[in-house]
């Protein structure tokens, strides 16, 4: 089976780092990637920008340049970046960009509207939001009206599942990442999202999971096939992410 990643992050101490909230990642480069998920039959993917890499795009070309066909990139951008750096952004590989609501380092979540019809209007990206449920709740009017949003780790939040639900209703798509990240059963909520919008969910393997409680662990994804079948299965792991981020198959 082909998998999409579609949640990674790529960790070199060559380019800029910033602490965040008393917490600097250790290194995870392409290569210690790579070597990672060999067992796995990952084809394609996207790179995401980390609170602890705040507005940088070097490490992200790099990462881009060296990962090579089939991954894009996620990105953290300042308000005042212009068209120009946005299309070439786009021209280098880069999709959707980024508001980490949970941990800082991108953009104030009040530029959130503008932002999502900007991109979208120039280079057809999306938003990605990395939030709980509280933050989403207090987002929920303008989610509806953005022109395509995805949301982190399955929301993060139990007592989000209701207002998730909601949005994979009408149409947000949802990453099936970070099962070590949530405070309730993963595949539970998996198979429920899928009956609502078979559409909606994306596989991602979190890698290398920083500051979560449970690391990515190749037997979520061996969980999520025995849970949801072959066919479901494909979607969320291929087929799905891939029309999102713009690959024709």
């Amino acid at each position: 089976m082909k998998i999409f990643d579609s949640h990674l992050h790529i960790i070199d101490p060559k380019f800029p780092l910033y602490e965040n909230n008393g917490f600097l990642p250790k290194a995870f480069t392409v290569e210690q990637y790579k070597r990672r998920v060999s067992g796995l039959n990952i084809q394609s993917g996207a790179v995401v920008s980390g609170s602890f890499q705040q507005f940088d795009q070097s490490y992200l070309i790099n990462a881009l340049d060296l990962l090579g066909d089939g991954f894009i990139g996620v990105t953290q951008l300042p308000v005042d970046i212009t068209d120009e750096e946005i299309i070439n952004l786009n021209r280098r590989g880069v999709r959707a960009v980024r508001f980490n609501i949970r941990r800082g380092g991108s953009e104030s979540v009040t530029e959130l509207s503008y932002f999502a019809d900007r991109v979208y209007e120039l280079v057809k990206w999306h938003v990605e939001l990395y939030a709980d449920h509280q933050a989403l709740a207090s987002l929920k009017s303008k989610l509806r009206k953005l022109p395509a949003v995805s949301i982190d780790h399955l929301g993060l939040d139990k007592s989000g599942i209701p207002l998730l639900k909601e949005f994979v209703g009408q149409g947000v798509k949802v990453k099936a990442t970070g099962f070590g990240r949530v405070d309730f059963d993963a595949l539970v909520l998996v198979s429920e999202l899928y009956k609502i919008n078979p559409e909606a969910l994306m596989f991602g393997t979190d890698l290398p999971s920083t500051r979560a409680p449970l690391p990515f662990a190749d037997q979520h994804l061996f969980d999520l096939r025995a849970c949801l079948g072959e066919k479901a299965t494909e979607q969320i792991c291929w087929s799905n992410a891939r029309r999102f981020y713009g690959f024709v198959s």
